[in-house]
């Protein structure tokens, strides 16, 4: 296995003649930024960069009709309306958005946030009981519920009808529900399949405000949560989804929620100048981080209250969580790391450790960390340090006396949810996406359950050259690389999953100055020589400080252009993404 971190890069082609004039309009480096992209003549270019892809009629989604004729026979009859969401940004921001709305048409209508401590992910039982007893006849469940065919069941026999709207991927047999709304299922006619459960709400916004007025209200006056969400789950942001995060960050800026503008705040940033990287790397992981260490509630209350005085309040309780995720995410990385070690051997990373207060679980198994304790709600987040550490699928879970409840991170060669379902029979629940999935499992299945997973790793994983690949732009001499540049990018936003930020090689650079940076030295600040935009830092590289500071090689880096913003100061630097010296570099 290669050494952690280590990654291929990958340079696109230079942009062939025809195809440059065809967006001769364009600075030169846009237009090998958009050829990259797909886009190869003047109408597509004008579409993307605009971010005006189509936004598509809402009842193209299969039972969307049955939707909203249910919906509104509730809200006409003054039925119990429960939004059953999930303890993400996804779910909290999409409960928040259909609870809102259904207010708004006069509903009677409450929310559910499932505890993730207590209840665990999507529909349970003894919710459904309680909802049932508190006088709910129709579940609508965001962002969760594809998998749950025995909980609507359960709903069924009280007298309740569910309402499914959820963007996972759904198994062969759908679960008997009033209604399923989701693109991914088999036959559905939706052009765009990629909606975050959030999008998913919005589309059923817009076919409630088509068909029935309420008062000045319209779809997108919460498409800023539909931002927030989307770029929260990491989605692809590409066609619709990309105009829709266009339109709620330009709605996020005029500041007028006033729990993303105190969010904004205590994190010392500028509401006016978010953007999608802000939502991804600051507003987001302050979101989730009240569903990961306590109850997801503080944020849906942050996104729904219009006090400014509690939104204030509320905003630096989940900073203040943050602050203590990170802490607690850090360690439970470092003893994961020290556990596994620099090496491994195998396919699939796994690291499991026990709930607070729990007795020693008796189970034997490669990768237990015996005495470590963790708050359950991080397991995904050191599943992904794992991942991204190690370049191997990775299973971060908790056990207690009875159960573990894993979260699963992965490769782009490793369909994780694909192999969660050859393992459904070891498996209490389970679902997710394909680089992203959790299950619950009984303790006296987790041995036969790793060992599985492990299997199917090495079948379909055997034998790869698995390295990270680092796609490069284009290579551009450092004499070129000016502040002009970064305007030409900007259009490109908003960037995320399958739309990335620009990636630039520069070959034989040498620096004047490199110093050690961050709280635990890992990171490194550099200035670079002959570089009209002179000022980089290179984030986890400061292995290579001991390297310069001995001989002082060229190197050659792997680098974006960003704006470092801190209320009114904006700076422009260099982002050192990777970077050998300039005689060890391959380059593909």
């Amino acid at each position: 296995m290669p050494s952690p971190q280590q990654k291929n890069w990958w340079i696109y082609p230079v942009i062939p003649a025809e195809t440059n004039q065809q967006l001769g309009m364009y600075p030169p480096y846009l237009r090998q930024m958009l050829f990259n992209r797909g886009i190869l003549n003047e109408e597509t270019a004008a579409m993307y960069l605009s971010a005006s892809s189509p936004v598509y009629d809402p009842f193209l989604l299969l039972d969307m009709q049955k939707t909203v004729d249910r919906l509104f026979k509730a809200i006409d009859d003054k039925e119990g309306i429960v939004v059953y969401g999930d303890y993400d940004v996804d779910g909290v921001s999409a409960t928040a958005l259909m609870v809102l709305v259904l207010q708004k048409f006069g509903g009677n209508v409450h929310r559910f946030i499932p505890n993730r401590f207590e209840e665990g992910y999507g529909l349970n039982n003894d919710a459904i009981t309680v909802l049932a007893d508190s006088g709910a006849k129709v579940i609508l469940t965001v962002d969760c519920g594809i998998r749950s065919p025995r909980e609507v069941e359960h709903a069924r026999s009280h007298g309740i009808d569910v309402i499914i709207s959820d963007h996972h991927h759904p198994k062969d047999e759908l679960p008997n529900a009033y209604a399923v709304v989701c693109p991914k299922r088999e036959g559905d006619p939706y052009p765009y399949k990629d909606l975050a459960g959030v999008g998913l709400a919005y589309k059923i916004a817009q076919a409630l405000f088509s068909k029935r007025s309420a008062g000045d209200w319209k779809a997108d006056d919460w498409v800023d949560l539909v931002a927030l969400g989307t770029v929260a789950d990491i989605v692809p942001l590409t066609g619709e989804n990309r105009t829709l995060v266009r339109r709620g960050i330009n709605q996020i800026r005029l500041g007028s929620r006033v729990g993303i503008k105190a969010l904004a705040g205590v994190a010392a940033k500028d509401i006016t100048r978010i953007t999608s990287t802000d939502i991804g790397f600051i507003l987001g992981p302050r979101l989730n981080a009240a569903g990961r260490m306590d109850s997801a509630l503080k944020a849906y209350d942050l996104l729904v209250t219009d006090s400014v005085e509690r939104a204030g309040m509320l905003a630096q309780e989940l900073d203040n969580q943050n602050n203590e995720r990170q802490k607690a995410t850090k360690t439970a990385q470092d003893n994961a790391k020290e556990k596994i070690g620099e090496e491994s051997e195998l396919n699939l990373i796994s690291a499991f450790f026990k709930v607070p207060s729990e007795s020693e679980p008796d189970v034997s198994l490669n990768g237990f960390l015996p005495g470590e304790e963790i708050y359950p709600g991080i397991v995904g987040l050191v599943a992904a340090k794992l991942t991204e550490y190690y370049y191997r699928p990775a299973i971060a879970g908790v056990v207690d006396k009875e159960f573990c409840r894993a979260s699963c991170r992965s490769i782009p060669e490793f369909h994780i949810t694909e192999a969660l379902d050859e393992c459904s029979d070891l498996l209490v629940r389970h679902g997710g996406h394909s680089m992203a999935a959790g299950f619950t499992v009984k303790l006296e299945n987790m041995p036969a359950l790793v060992e599985k997973l492990n299997s199917i790793a090495d079948r379909k994983l055997k034998g790869q050259d698995l390295k990270p690949v680092l796609k490069v732009d284009c290579e551009i001499p450092v004499g070129e690389i000016t502040p002009a540049i970064y305007k030409d990018l900007d259009q490109l936003q908003p960037t995320g999953m399958a739309n990335p930020s620009a990636l630039f090689l520069a070959r034989r650079v040498r620096f004047s100055d490199i110093k050690i940076m961050g709280r635990d030295g890992t990171h490194l600040r550099a200035t670079i020589d002959r570089c009209p935009l002179n000022q980089a830092v290179a984030f986890n590289q400061a292995k290579w400080y001991e390297i310069w500071k001995g001989s002082r090689p060229a190197f050659d880096i792997l680098f974006s252009i960003e704006v470092n913003r801190y209320f009114d100061k904006e700076t422009q630097q260099i982002n050192i993404r990777d970077m050998h010296p300039s005689e060890e570099t391959e380059s593909r």
